[in-house]
């Protein structure tokens, strides 16, 4: 039996357990139980997760199975407690109390974690099967890079006491004026609300250093049972008349409770807020800001985290891109906290019932779809509280939520003209994968492969897609590029008389990769073109389908690819412009089987670029864009053909369930003399030339406050890169 312990959080008189078991087999079964220092059991909640990275480290595939745990039981402090954890056999017994639990929450003791999580997880058994796999020098190389990742990340709320606003900012926001300052309604639905809660949230708002505000709960409690958010709001409207209230005599439901506090708004702005969560003391006065720089705006949201239940803690900061819309249809990445203006919300209407446990997805697609303008605010300006009967660990609010969020994806689908199919669970609760329908049907795809040599890796890479891709109507257009082998020759006269739908034309000039698929893109026939390097192995059999579903929308210029090196770590899943100074692709090195930020390597979501490596573009738009820049001859060609595609008024779209092998420019070899070195840094300049205002300002589609240093979008270092300054260019 293996197991760990990922989360230990005392919440009031609970306590609250998140982690996972693995057994001999897959088919293990754990059992749990609770007992006091009295060796008494102490009932507690218990409600299995997916643990698909636990699944395929031990088992060396991802099972259908829940392998981890959250687990929550009642807490007296200053007593002990023990989990025992029965798996095959054999028994484990963690003790936990105050002491304990305090002395896991060190920085010391979270470094000796990560080490014991490192030895944990990568078993005697699991590294010898990868140097077996991948040579000794591979597995030394792994477990340094683990070993080096070890302190990396910041400790979240040191860091966000680092980055707030200080005193002085506080008091300076205090005594502006904004010019016809906009009154801002926070509508809150209540029901049974604890009191405690209920007081933080309204004293989190009395707080604001913007004043211009009215706060309007509708108070849905049941008859009898609403009494205490009576008395308190009671006492906050007798104290302040911005507090205005109402009892609705009885529970109208989620959609019902909040139309109800709306009627009661007078606002210019709506501002949504959940009766148990908490505001920032500088939230509205941020918002008021972005309302100011921003008037053509109608729709403003901002980066969120999680507030513990005894208010003491944040944790897990939410840290979103600018609009994206394709990201919106993958998760409500959006949530808190969410603005829009009084004109937009009579257009649009309210929350409606039928969504119930996505009303707020649904009401944001429906604002966001007729919008004159979004803003993202990158500033967490909401703490949302996590509790066990929260979608995060209640399964029942998972299924429920899930599916209502379906439903409002498709409905969105339905009112923007967007040709779906389904939509389908994805990685976990609450991400969604769409199954597009293509209209037509069947639109002809080229393929277009330069190649130099290296035949079975481009017969591996012909030949994979012909035979397990489900889609059919597809040329190859095989762009040959000065090779010298004669068997290059031989296997080119061999394939096209094998497959008649594969050409091979002749580059007779230097290796230039944009000059080079220009030139092979002029002989395509197809409606699609697909751009594929020649070291690349299909894994995904409805990658066409899966890229042609977005490519086919007219708002959509071009779409990448999932990528995965030999091992299954990521290759590409996206580009942000500013990584390592000037553009690189996100998660590189991390599993596919491993959680990754906010799920987002497994979403489908605009980014600013993707890779040529395996990229769909229309015919159509690749001759609007005038193809790629030969100027690139070899690094950034595909950036900045992107960069073309967004200058159109068109949407990048990375497309996760389209996957391939990619074994890494097999064909080009490194950039390892002097005239390679110069030719490359020559042409970042290029690039930076051409694309000045990204450089600066920054990435839309990635977040200011998360880091330019590594691809896993951890915090941005405080000492080495300060927030909102200028992305710099390094040479």
């Amino acid at each position: 039996m293996k197991y760990k312990i990922d989360v230990v959080r005392i919440r009031e008189n609970s306590i609250t357990l998140n982690g996972w078991v693995v057994g001999r087999t897959p088919q293990s079964k754990p059992a749990f139980k609770v007992i006091d220092a009295k060796r008494q059991p102490v009932k507690f909640r218990y409600v299995s997760t997916r643990r698909d990275d636990v699944s395929q480290i031990y088992y060396k595939k991802v099972y259908d199975r829940d392998f981890g745990f959250d687990i929550q039981f009642p807490y007296d402090r200053g007593k002990d407690y023990w989990l025992l954890i029965r798996c095959d056999n054999k028994v484990t017994r963690i003790k936990f109390n105050e002491k304990l639990i305090g002395k896991r929450a060190s920085v010391a003791h979270r470094r000796l974690e990560k080490i014991r999580d490192l030895m944990n997880m990568e078993t005697v058994r699991v590294a010898w099967e990868f140097g077996r796999k991948h040579g000794l020098k591979a597995l030394v190389l792994k477990s340094r890079h683990k070993l080096q990742g070890l302190d990396n990340d910041y400790d979240y709320g040191e860091w966000y006491n680092l980055t707030k606003p200080s005193p002085q900012e506080l008091e300076a926001q205090k005594k502006t004026a904004f010019p016809g300052a906009p009154l801002l309604s926070v509508v809150i639905p209540a029901y049974k609300t604890p009191e405690r809660y209920l007081r933080e949230m309204l004293d989190s708002i009395l707080a604001q250093t913007y004043s211009h505000w009215e706060v309007c709960v509708a108070n849905g409690s049941p008859k009898g049972e609403g009494r205490t958010v009576e008395k308190v709001m009671k006492q906050y409207a007798d104290r302040d008349t911005r507090f205005r209230w109402k009892n609705l005599g009885d529970n109208l439901g989620i959609s019902g409770n909040t139309n109800a506090a709306l009627e009661m708004a007078s606002g210019d702005y709506i501002i949504l807020a959940d009766h148990d969560d908490t505001l920032p003391e500088h939230a509205l006065y941020e918002i008021a800001a972005a309302i100011q720089a921003h008037p053509e705006c109608d729709v403003f949201y901002s980066d969120e985290d999680k507030l513990d239940m005894d208010g003491g803690a944040l944790f897990d900061p939410h840290f979103k891109p600018d609009f994206n819309p394709d990201l919106l249809t993958s998760v409500n990445y959006i949530c808190h906290l969410f603005v829009v203006k009084r004109q937009l919300l009579d257009k649009v209407g309210g929350f409606r019932h039928t969504f119930d446990g996505a009303q707020d997805y649904d009401f944001i697609f429906r604002c966001t779809e007729q919008a004159a303008g979004i803003y993202h605010i990158p500033r967490v300006l909401y703490h949302w509280r996590c509790h066990q009967d929260s979608t995060a660990s209640n399964p029942e609010s998972k299924l429920y939520a899930f599916e209502a969020g379906a439903r409002a994806i498709m409905a969105h689908y339905e009112r923007c003209g967007i040709p779906a199919e389904k939509v389908e669970k994805g990685v976990d609760y609450g991400i969604y994968h769409t199954v597009f329908r293509l209209e037509p049907a069947d639109p002809l795809v080229s393929v277009i492969i330069p190649n130099k040599d290296h035949v079975k890796d481009l017969d591996l890479c012909i030949r994979s897609i012909l035979e397990r891709a489900t889609y059919r109507n597809l040329e190859f257009v095989v762009i040959e590029n000065n090779s010298t082998e004669p068997e290059t020759f031989a296997y080119y006269k061999r394939i096209q008389k094998e497959f008649p739908r594969i050409r091979v034309v002749t580059w007779e000039r230097e290796f230039n990769y944009s000059a080079i698929n220009n030139f092979g893109a002029g002989y395509a026939k197809g409606e699609y073109l697909l751009f594929l390097n020649n070291d690349t192995e299909i894994i995904a059999k409805g990658l066409f389908e899966e890229m042609l579903g977005f490519c086919q929308r007219p708002d959509v210029g071009a779409v990448g690819a999932r990528l995965l090196y030999q091992d299954d770590t990521i290759q590409h899943a996206g580009v942000v412009v500013g990584f390592g100074g000037i553009a690189g692709h996100t998660f590189i090195g991390l599993h596919e089987a491993e959680n990754s930020y906010f799920h987002r390597a497994m979403c489908a979501q605009d980014y600013s670029a993707v890779t040529a490596a395996c990229m769909m573009t229309r015919a159509s738009v690749f001759a609007q864009c005038g193809g790629f820049t030969q100027e690139l001859a070899v690094a950034f060609n595909d950036i900045d053909y992107c960069m073309k595609v967004r200058s159109l008024g068109k949407l990048v779209v990375y497309a996760p369930y389209a996957t391939m092998y990619h074994y890494e420019s097999k064909s080009r070899g490194l950039e390892d003399t002097p005239e390679k070195v110069a030719r490359f840094n020559r042409e970042i300049g290029i690039f930076a030339r051409r694309w000045p205002d990204i450089l600066k300002q920054g990435d839309p589609y990635y977040n200011p406050n998360l880091t330019l240093r590594k691809s896993n979008f951890a915090l941005r270092d405080l000492l080495k890169e300060k927030i909102g300054e200028p992305y710099k260019l390094e040479i």
